[in-house]
Protein backbone atom coordinates (compact mmCIF):
# COMPACT_ATOMS: atom_id res chain seq x y z
CA UNK A 1 0.00 0.00 0.00
CA UNK A 2 1.06 3.50 -1.02
CA UNK A 3 1.76 6.19 1.44
CA UNK A 4 2.39 9.82 1.14
CA UNK A 5 5.79 9.75 2.35
CA UNK A 6 6.53 6.58 0.12
CA UNK A 7 5.04 8.13 -2.66
CA UNK A 8 7.10 11.34 -2.42
CA UNK A 9 10.18 9.80 -0.91
CA UNK A 10 10.17 7.99 -4.82
CA UNK A 11 9.35 11.07 -6.82
CA UNK A 12 12.38 12.72 -4.69
CA UNK A 13 14.58 9.82 -5.84
CA UNK A 14 13.75 10.19 -9.85
CA UNK A 15 13.93 14.14 -9.81
CA UNK A 16 16.83 13.77 -7.95
CA UNK A 17 18.47 12.09 -10.85
CA UNK A 18 16.93 14.76 -13.67
CA UNK A 19 18.34 17.63 -12.32
CA UNK A 20 22.06 19.40 -10.57
CA UNK A 21 22.15 19.60 -7.02
CA UNK A 22 21.66 22.82 -6.62
CA UNK A 23 18.38 22.71 -8.07
CA UNK A 24 17.03 20.12 -6.19
CA UNK A 25 18.31 21.65 -2.65
CA UNK A 26 16.58 25.04 -3.96
CA UNK A 27 12.93 23.92 -5.61
CA UNK A 28 12.54 20.35 -4.33
CA UNK A 29 13.74 19.73 -0.53
CA UNK A 30 11.80 22.69 1.03
CA UNK A 31 8.49 21.17 -0.63
CA UNK A 32 6.15 19.77 1.92
CA UNK A 33 3.78 16.45 1.11
CA UNK A 34 0.50 17.10 2.31
CA UNK A 35 -1.95 14.53 0.97
CA UNK A 36 -2.60 11.50 -0.78
CA UNK A 37 -5.98 11.07 -1.71
CA UNK A 38 -6.22 8.07 -4.62
CA UNK A 39 -3.96 9.36 -7.00
CA UNK A 40 -3.99 13.05 -6.44
CA UNK A 41 -1.12 14.27 -5.05
CA UNK A 42 -0.53 17.61 -2.88
CA UNK A 43 2.11 19.25 -1.62
CA UNK A 44 2.76 22.47 -0.21
CA UNK A 45 5.43 24.84 -1.46
CA UNK A 46 6.54 28.23 0.87
CA UNK A 47 5.34 31.04 -1.84
CA UNK A 48 3.36 32.47 -4.69
CA UNK A 49 6.47 32.54 -6.51
CA UNK A 50 8.09 29.29 -5.81
CA UNK A 51 4.83 27.70 -7.21
CA UNK A 52 4.92 29.60 -10.68
CA UNK A 53 8.87 28.95 -10.67
CA UNK A 54 7.95 25.23 -10.54
CA UNK A 55 5.64 25.37 -13.30
CA UNK A 56 7.26 27.06 -15.34
CA UNK A 57 10.87 25.34 -15.40
CA UNK A 58 10.04 21.65 -13.72
CA UNK A 59 5.84 20.84 -14.62
CA UNK A 60 6.91 18.40 -17.03
CA UNK A 61 9.18 16.99 -14.79
CA UNK A 62 6.77 16.58 -11.87
CA UNK A 63 3.96 15.24 -14.26
CA UNK A 64 5.87 12.54 -15.57
CA UNK A 65 7.62 11.66 -11.95
CA UNK A 66 4.06 11.45 -11.00
CA UNK A 67 2.37 9.58 -13.14
CA UNK A 68 5.66 6.80 -13.15
CA UNK A 69 4.29 6.60 -9.00
CA UNK A 70 0.25 6.71 -9.59
CA UNK A 71 -0.22 5.68 -12.72
CA UNK A 72 -1.62 7.54 -15.95
CA UNK A 73 -4.35 9.20 -14.33
CA UNK A 74 -2.16 10.90 -11.41
CA UNK A 75 -2.81 14.73 -10.80
CA UNK A 76 -0.55 17.59 -8.66
CA UNK A 77 -2.32 19.59 -6.33
CA UNK A 78 -0.60 22.78 -4.90
CA UNK A 79 -1.19 24.54 -1.56
CA UNK A 80 0.99 27.76 -1.08
CA UNK A 81 1.96 29.09 2.06
CA UNK A 82 0.43 32.64 2.55
CA UNK A 83 0.10 32.58 6.44
CA UNK A 84 2.46 35.55 7.37
CA UNK A 85 2.49 33.77 11.08
CA UNK A 86 3.08 30.26 9.68
CA UNK A 87 5.76 28.39 11.36
CA UNK A 88 8.32 28.53 8.57
CA UNK A 89 8.46 32.54 9.62
CA UNK A 90 9.34 34.28 12.61
CA UNK A 91 9.32 37.43 14.04
CA UNK A 92 12.79 39.22 12.87
CA UNK A 93 12.67 42.06 15.45
CA UNK A 94 12.95 39.28 18.49
CA UNK A 95 15.81 37.29 16.50
CA UNK A 96 17.85 40.55 15.97
CA UNK A 97 17.32 41.47 20.05
CA UNK A 98 19.53 38.39 20.40
CA UNK A 99 21.53 38.67 17.68
CA UNK A 100 22.69 42.11 17.47
CA UNK A 101 26.14 40.70 16.62
CA UNK A 102 24.68 39.45 13.22
CA UNK A 103 25.56 42.55 11.43
CA UNK A 104 28.90 42.57 11.61
CA UNK A 105 31.20 40.46 10.27
CA UNK A 106 32.76 37.72 13.02
CA UNK A 107 36.30 38.19 11.62
CA UNK A 108 37.46 41.28 9.73
CA UNK A 109 38.07 41.36 5.89
CA UNK A 110 41.02 40.16 5.00
CA UNK A 111 41.33 42.88 2.12
CA UNK A 112 40.10 45.54 4.75
CA UNK A 113 43.10 44.72 7.10
CA UNK A 114 46.17 45.08 4.93
CA UNK A 115 47.82 47.56 7.88
CA UNK A 116 48.23 44.36 10.19
CA UNK A 117 51.57 43.05 9.67
CA UNK A 118 52.80 39.26 9.35
CA UNK A 119 54.36 38.60 12.52
CA UNK A 120 57.96 38.31 12.41
CA UNK A 121 57.88 39.33 8.54
CA UNK A 122 61.90 39.26 7.19
CA UNK A 123 63.94 36.14 8.61
CA UNK A 124 67.70 35.19 8.13
CA UNK A 125 68.47 32.35 5.50
CA UNK A 126 67.94 29.16 6.59
CA UNK A 127 66.02 29.69 10.01
CA UNK A 128 62.56 27.87 9.75
CA UNK A 129 61.33 28.08 12.94
CA UNK A 130 59.23 30.75 13.02
CA UNK A 131 55.66 31.58 13.63
CA UNK A 132 53.99 32.76 10.71
CA UNK A 133 50.55 34.13 10.10
CA UNK A 134 48.93 32.75 7.37
CA UNK A 135 46.54 36.16 7.46
CA UNK A 136 43.36 33.45 6.30
CA UNK A 137 39.81 34.78 7.53
CA UNK A 138 38.70 31.04 9.00
CA UNK A 139 35.04 31.95 7.60
CA UNK A 140 35.97 31.45 4.48
CA UNK A 141 35.58 28.28 3.95
CA UNK A 142 34.56 25.12 1.26
CA UNK A 143 31.26 24.65 3.80
CA UNK A 144 30.60 28.43 3.39
CA UNK A 145 31.06 28.67 -0.31
CA UNK A 146 27.85 27.61 -2.27
CA UNK A 147 28.67 25.43 -5.64
CA UNK A 148 26.89 26.40 -8.92
CA UNK A 149 27.40 26.40 -12.36
CA UNK A 150 29.07 30.05 -12.18
CA UNK A 151 32.04 28.25 -10.07
CA UNK A 152 31.92 24.76 -10.46
CA UNK A 153 35.03 24.22 -12.41
CA UNK A 154 37.04 26.82 -10.20
CA UNK A 155 35.49 24.79 -6.83
CA UNK A 156 36.22 21.41 -7.84
CA UNK A 157 39.72 22.95 -8.32
CA UNK A 158 40.12 24.43 -5.76
CA UNK A 159 39.14 21.43 -3.62
CA UNK A 160 41.71 19.05 -5.63
CA UNK A 161 44.30 21.64 -4.82
CA UNK A 162 43.40 21.46 -0.99
CA UNK A 163 43.55 18.32 -0.87
CA UNK A 164 47.08 17.56 -2.86
CA UNK A 165 48.60 21.31 -2.56
CA UNK A 166 51.94 21.44 -5.42
CA UNK A 167 51.22 17.67 -6.80
CA UNK A 168 48.04 18.49 -9.20
CA UNK A 169 48.21 19.84 -12.64
CA UNK A 170 46.87 22.94 -11.27
CA UNK A 171 49.72 24.92 -10.40
CA UNK A 172 49.57 28.29 -10.32
CA UNK A 173 45.31 27.70 -10.00
CA UNK A 174 44.08 31.21 -11.59
CA UNK A 175 40.83 32.54 -10.33
CA UNK A 176 39.46 35.24 -12.41
CA UNK A 177 36.23 37.02 -12.44
CA UNK A 178 34.41 40.50 -11.77
CA UNK A 179 34.13 42.07 -8.10
CA UNK A 180 32.16 39.99 -5.38
CA UNK A 181 31.90 36.78 -6.95
CA UNK A 182 33.84 34.72 -4.15
CA UNK A 183 37.49 34.65 -5.87
CA UNK A 184 39.15 35.26 -2.05
CA UNK A 185 36.36 33.29 -0.21
CA UNK A 186 37.74 30.16 -2.90
CA UNK A 187 40.92 31.02 -2.57
CA UNK A 188 41.21 31.34 0.94
CA UNK A 189 38.80 28.43 1.27
CA UNK A 190 41.79 26.27 -0.30
CA UNK A 191 44.42 27.69 2.46
CA UNK A 192 41.86 27.04 5.50
CA UNK A 193 41.77 23.56 4.36
CA UNK A 194 45.30 22.87 3.68
CA UNK A 195 46.15 24.82 7.32
CA UNK A 196 43.80 22.24 9.32
CA UNK A 197 44.60 18.95 7.53
CA UNK A 198 48.26 19.98 6.96
CA UNK A 199 49.94 20.81 9.93
CA UNK A 200 53.75 20.75 8.29
CA UNK A 201 52.44 23.13 5.77
CA UNK A 202 52.81 26.84 6.28
CA UNK A 203 50.65 29.03 4.30
CA UNK A 204 50.23 32.94 3.41
CA UNK A 205 47.54 34.87 1.95
CA UNK A 206 48.47 38.31 1.15
CA UNK A 207 47.38 41.33 -1.41
CA UNK A 208 49.08 42.31 -5.07
CA UNK A 209 49.60 45.33 -2.66
CA UNK A 210 50.64 44.38 0.65
CA UNK A 211 53.42 42.22 -1.29
CA UNK A 212 54.24 45.47 -3.25
CA UNK A 213 54.26 47.64 -0.22
CA UNK A 214 56.53 44.75 1.85
CA UNK A 215 59.40 44.99 -1.42
CA UNK A 216 59.04 48.33 -1.45
CA UNK A 217 60.09 48.90 2.71
CA UNK A 218 62.64 45.97 1.67
CA UNK A 219 64.67 47.74 -0.83
CA UNK A 220 64.39 50.84 0.96
CA UNK A 221 66.33 48.75 4.67
CA UNK A 222 68.57 47.16 2.31
CA UNK A 223 67.08 43.73 3.10
CA UNK A 224 65.91 42.19 -0.06
CA UNK A 225 67.64 39.26 0.53
CA UNK A 226 65.33 38.71 3.63
CA UNK A 227 62.31 39.32 1.77
CA UNK A 228 63.10 36.53 -0.78
CA UNK A 229 64.25 34.40 2.31
CA UNK A 230 60.62 34.69 3.64
CA UNK A 231 58.64 34.06 0.49
CA UNK A 232 60.61 31.11 -0.02
CA UNK A 233 59.46 29.76 3.16
CA UNK A 234 55.80 29.52 2.17
CA UNK A 235 54.21 25.81 1.03
CA UNK A 236 51.08 27.94 -0.09
CA UNK A 237 51.34 30.79 -1.31
CA UNK A 238 47.65 33.17 -1.79
CA UNK A 239 48.25 36.07 -3.79
CA UNK A 240 45.10 38.11 -4.15
CA UNK A 241 44.65 40.81 -7.18
CA UNK A 242 47.84 40.55 -9.34
CA UNK A 243 46.05 42.55 -12.07
CA UNK A 244 47.90 45.56 -9.69
CA UNK A 245 50.96 44.15 -10.64
CA UNK A 246 50.62 45.82 -14.19
CA UNK A 247 53.14 48.32 -14.84
CA UNK A 248 55.48 47.58 -11.68
CA UNK A 249 58.73 46.28 -13.11
CA UNK A 250 61.15 45.36 -9.97
CA UNK A 251 57.86 44.09 -8.29
CA UNK A 252 56.72 41.91 -11.12
CA UNK A 253 60.86 40.85 -11.23
CA UNK A 254 61.13 40.05 -7.29
CA UNK A 255 57.36 38.10 -8.15
CA UNK A 256 59.17 35.97 -10.88
CA UNK A 257 61.75 34.73 -9.08
CA UNK A 258 59.65 34.09 -6.06
CA UNK A 259 57.16 32.11 -8.69
CA UNK A 260 60.11 30.19 -9.94
CA UNK A 261 61.68 29.04 -6.87
CA UNK A 262 58.20 28.21 -5.23
CA UNK A 263 57.03 26.56 -8.57
CA UNK A 264 60.76 24.52 -8.86
CA UNK A 265 60.29 23.22 -5.21
CA UNK A 266 56.70 21.82 -5.58
CA UNK A 267 54.54 24.40 -3.89
CA UNK A 268 51.78 25.36 -4.63
CA UNK A 269 50.45 29.19 -5.69
CA UNK A 270 47.24 30.36 -6.23
CA UNK A 271 46.66 33.28 -7.72
CA UNK A 272 43.44 35.53 -8.27
CA UNK A 273 42.78 38.55 -11.04
CA UNK A 274 40.07 40.27 -11.96
CA UNK A 275 40.85 38.63 -15.31
CA UNK A 276 42.28 36.25 -17.34
CA UNK A 277 46.09 35.82 -17.62
CA UNK A 278 46.04 36.70 -21.83
CA UNK A 279 44.33 40.04 -20.77
CA UNK A 280 46.82 41.32 -18.13
CA UNK A 281 48.27 44.22 -19.82
CA UNK A 282 51.07 45.56 -18.05
CA UNK A 283 52.41 42.28 -17.08
CA UNK A 284 55.35 41.13 -18.23
CA UNK A 285 55.46 37.87 -21.35
CA UNK A 286 57.56 35.61 -19.28
CA UNK A 287 54.98 36.34 -16.17
CA UNK A 288 52.32 35.83 -17.85
CA UNK A 289 52.97 32.48 -19.67
CA UNK A 290 53.69 31.45 -16.36
CA UNK A 291 50.12 32.12 -15.18
CA UNK A 292 49.17 29.62 -17.58
CA UNK A 293 51.30 26.89 -16.79
CA UNK A 294 48.35 25.61 -14.35
CA UNK A 295 44.68 25.93 -14.55
CA UNK A 296 42.69 28.97 -15.27
CA UNK A 297 39.00 29.16 -14.04
CA UNK A 298 36.81 31.79 -14.35
CA UNK A 299 33.71 32.59 -11.92
CA UNK A 300 30.56 34.07 -13.05
CA UNK A 301 27.63 35.78 -11.84
CA UNK A 302 25.39 33.50 -10.18
CA UNK A 303 21.94 32.47 -11.25
CA UNK A 304 19.01 33.00 -9.77
CA UNK A 305 19.21 29.46 -8.11
CA UNK A 306 22.83 30.00 -6.36
CA UNK A 307 21.91 33.70 -5.01
CA UNK A 308 18.99 32.34 -3.35
CA UNK A 309 21.25 29.63 -2.04
CA UNK A 310 24.71 32.02 -1.04
CA UNK A 311 21.11 33.92 0.60
CA UNK A 312 20.44 30.90 2.61
CA UNK A 313 23.67 29.47 3.79
CA UNK A 314 24.52 33.16 5.53
CA UNK A 315 20.74 33.17 7.14
CA UNK A 316 21.60 30.16 8.47
CA UNK A 317 24.84 30.79 9.37
CA UNK A 318 23.88 33.64 11.43
CA UNK A 319 20.83 31.79 13.01
CA UNK A 320 17.95 34.31 11.27
CA UNK A 321 15.19 33.33 9.70
CA UNK A 322 13.53 35.41 7.16
CA UNK A 323 10.14 34.60 4.51
CA UNK A 324 11.29 32.65 1.39
CA UNK A 325 9.66 35.52 -0.85
CA UNK A 326 12.13 37.77 0.88
CA UNK A 327 15.02 35.99 -0.31
CA UNK A 328 13.68 35.32 -3.55
CA UNK A 329 13.07 39.30 -4.10
CA UNK A 330 16.57 40.31 -2.83
CA UNK A 331 18.54 37.30 -5.18
CA UNK A 332 15.98 38.41 -8.56
CA UNK A 333 16.53 41.77 -8.25
CA UNK A 334 20.35 41.58 -6.86
CA UNK A 335 22.03 39.91 -9.75
CA UNK A 336 25.09 41.71 -10.08
CA UNK A 337 27.85 40.24 -7.26
CA UNK A 338 27.43 38.31 -4.35
CA UNK A 339 29.10 40.87 -2.29
CA UNK A 340 26.36 43.69 -3.29
CA UNK A 341 23.63 41.20 -2.40
CA UNK A 342 25.03 40.00 1.23
CA UNK A 343 25.34 43.94 1.39
CA UNK A 344 21.40 44.03 0.91
CA UNK A 345 20.88 41.43 3.44
CA UNK A 346 22.73 43.15 5.90
CA UNK A 347 20.98 46.31 5.56
CA UNK A 348 17.38 44.57 5.66
CA UNK A 349 18.85 42.97 9.15
CA UNK A 350 19.73 46.13 10.51
CA UNK A 351 16.77 48.28 9.16
CA UNK A 352 14.45 45.40 10.69
CA UNK A 353 15.92 45.95 14.13
CA UNK A 354 16.67 49.67 14.25
CA UNK A 355 12.98 49.90 13.20
CA UNK A 356 11.56 47.35 15.11
CA UNK A 357 9.67 46.11 12.09
CA UNK A 358 9.14 42.55 10.80
CA UNK A 359 11.09 41.82 7.80
CA UNK A 360 8.25 41.51 5.29
CA UNK A 361 8.15 41.76 1.50
CA UNK A 362 7.05 45.56 2.38
CA UNK A 363 10.76 46.35 3.89
CA UNK A 364 12.59 44.33 1.63
CA UNK A 365 11.45 46.52 -1.44
CA UNK A 366 12.00 49.96 0.33
CA UNK A 367 15.67 48.22 1.59
CA UNK A 368 16.39 47.01 -2.12
CA UNK A 369 15.53 50.75 -3.43
CA UNK A 370 18.83 51.93 -2.40
CA UNK A 371 20.88 49.28 -3.99
CA UNK A 372 18.57 49.10 -7.18
CA UNK A 373 17.62 52.58 -8.67
CA UNK A 374 14.95 51.44 -11.05
CA UNK A 375 12.64 49.26 -8.43
CA UNK A 376 9.12 51.08 -8.34
CA UNK A 377 6.54 50.40 -6.19
CA UNK A 378 3.38 50.89 -8.58
CA UNK A 379 2.97 49.41 -11.41
CA UNK A 380 1.13 51.32 -14.05
CA UNK A 381 -0.91 50.17 -17.09
CA UNK A 382 1.81 51.65 -19.80
CA UNK A 383 4.46 49.58 -17.70
CA UNK A 384 2.32 46.44 -18.10
CA UNK A 385 1.21 46.97 -21.55
CA UNK A 386 4.98 47.66 -22.22
CA UNK A 387 6.13 44.30 -20.62
CA UNK A 388 2.98 42.29 -22.58
CA UNK A 389 4.34 43.81 -26.00
CA UNK A 390 7.75 42.84 -25.44
CA UNK A 391 7.49 39.41 -23.96
CA UNK A 392 4.56 38.03 -26.59
CA UNK A 393 6.32 39.90 -29.45
CA UNK A 394 3.36 42.69 -30.35
CA UNK A 395 3.14 46.16 -30.82
CA UNK A 396 1.39 48.67 -27.98
CA UNK A 397 -0.17 50.30 -30.76
CA UNK A 398 -1.45 46.55 -32.34
CA UNK A 399 -2.88 45.94 -28.14
CA UNK A 400 -4.56 49.37 -28.19
CA UNK A 401 -5.76 49.37 -31.64
CA UNK A 402 -8.91 47.14 -33.34
CA UNK A 403 -7.52 44.12 -35.05
CA UNK A 404 -9.38 40.98 -34.07
CA UNK A 405 -6.00 38.80 -35.31
CA UNK A 406 -6.37 35.84 -32.58
CA UNK A 407 -2.99 36.49 -31.33
CA UNK A 408 -3.13 39.96 -31.25
CA UNK A 409 -6.48 39.61 -29.51
CA UNK A 410 -5.14 37.39 -26.90
CA UNK A 411 -2.35 39.92 -25.85
CA UNK A 412 -4.86 42.36 -25.35
CA UNK A 413 -6.85 40.38 -23.00
CA UNK A 414 -3.98 39.66 -21.33
CA UNK A 415 -2.90 42.85 -20.67
CA UNK A 416 -6.37 43.98 -19.19
CA UNK A 417 -6.31 41.02 -16.86
CA UNK A 418 -3.24 41.88 -15.35
CA UNK A 419 -3.78 45.85 -15.22
CA UNK A 420 -7.08 44.96 -12.97
CA UNK A 421 -4.88 42.48 -10.95
CA UNK A 422 -2.07 44.74 -10.21
CA UNK A 423 -3.25 48.36 -10.68
CA UNK A 424 -6.06 49.99 -9.05
CA UNK A 425 -7.43 51.66 -11.73
CA UNK A 426 -11.48 50.98 -12.59
CA UNK A 427 -12.49 48.98 -15.60
CA UNK A 428 -13.29 51.98 -17.51
CA UNK A 429 -10.00 53.20 -17.10
CA UNK A 430 -8.39 50.32 -18.16
CA UNK A 431 -10.78 49.85 -20.94
CA UNK A 432 -9.71 53.69 -22.13
CA UNK A 433 -6.23 52.66 -22.14
CA UNK A 434 -6.73 49.98 -24.80
CA UNK A 435 -8.48 52.14 -27.51
CA UNK A 436 -11.22 54.05 -25.65
CA UNK A 437 -13.18 50.18 -25.21
CA UNK A 438 -15.81 50.12 -22.06
CA UNK A 439 -16.30 48.21 -19.11
CA UNK A 440 -18.09 45.11 -20.08
CA UNK A 441 -15.01 44.07 -22.31
CA UNK A 442 -12.23 44.66 -19.71
CA UNK A 443 -14.70 42.01 -17.75
CA UNK A 444 -14.90 39.77 -20.66
CA UNK A 445 -11.16 39.52 -21.63
CA UNK A 446 -10.48 38.89 -17.79
CA UNK A 447 -12.92 35.67 -17.72
CA UNK A 448 -11.33 34.62 -20.94
CA UNK A 449 -7.76 34.43 -19.45
CA UNK A 450 -8.53 32.26 -16.81
CA UNK A 451 -10.95 30.13 -19.17
CA UNK A 452 -7.79 29.83 -21.43
CA UNK A 453 -5.51 29.23 -18.28
CA UNK A 454 -7.27 26.43 -17.37
CA UNK A 455 -7.27 25.16 -20.56
CA UNK A 456 -4.09 25.68 -22.95
CA UNK A 457 -0.56 24.94 -21.08
CA UNK A 458 1.19 27.56 -23.22
CA UNK A 459 -1.23 30.44 -22.43
CA UNK A 460 -1.37 29.38 -19.33
CA UNK A 461 2.72 29.56 -18.66
CA UNK A 462 3.05 32.64 -20.53
CA UNK A 463 0.24 34.83 -17.90
CA UNK A 464 2.40 33.12 -15.14
CA UNK A 465 5.80 34.08 -16.34
CA UNK A 466 4.34 37.85 -17.24
CA UNK A 467 2.98 37.88 -13.49
CA UNK A 468 6.19 36.98 -12.05
CA UNK A 469 7.77 39.51 -13.88
CA UNK A 470 5.33 42.30 -12.98
CA UNK A 471 5.82 41.02 -9.31
CA UNK A 472 9.11 41.51 -9.09
CA UNK A 473 9.03 44.90 -10.49
CA UNK A 474 6.53 45.78 -7.72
Amino acid sequence: MKTLDTVWSSCLGIIQENVNQQSFRTWFEPIKPVKLDGKVLTIQVPSQFFYEWLEEHYVTLLRKTIRQELGEEARLEYQIVVDKNAKNTINPVENMVMNTSSYTPKTPNPKASESKAIRNPFVIPGIKNINIESRLNPAYTFDTYIEGECNQLARSAGIAVANKPGKTAFNPLVLYGGVGLGKTHLAQAIGNFVKNNFTDKTILYVSSERFMNQFIEAVKNGSTTEFTAFYHLIDVLIVDDIQFFANKVRTQEIFFHTFNNLHQAGKQIILTSDRPPKDLEGMEERLTSRFKWGLTADLHVPDFETRIAILEKKLQTEGIEISREVVEYIAYHINTNVREMEGALISLLAQSSLRRREIDLNLAKGTIKNFVQHISNEISIAFIQSTVSDYLKVTIDDLKGKTRKRNIVQARQICMFLAKKFTENSLKVIGNHFGGRDHSTVIHACQSVLNLMETDKNFNDDVIELQKQIKMSM
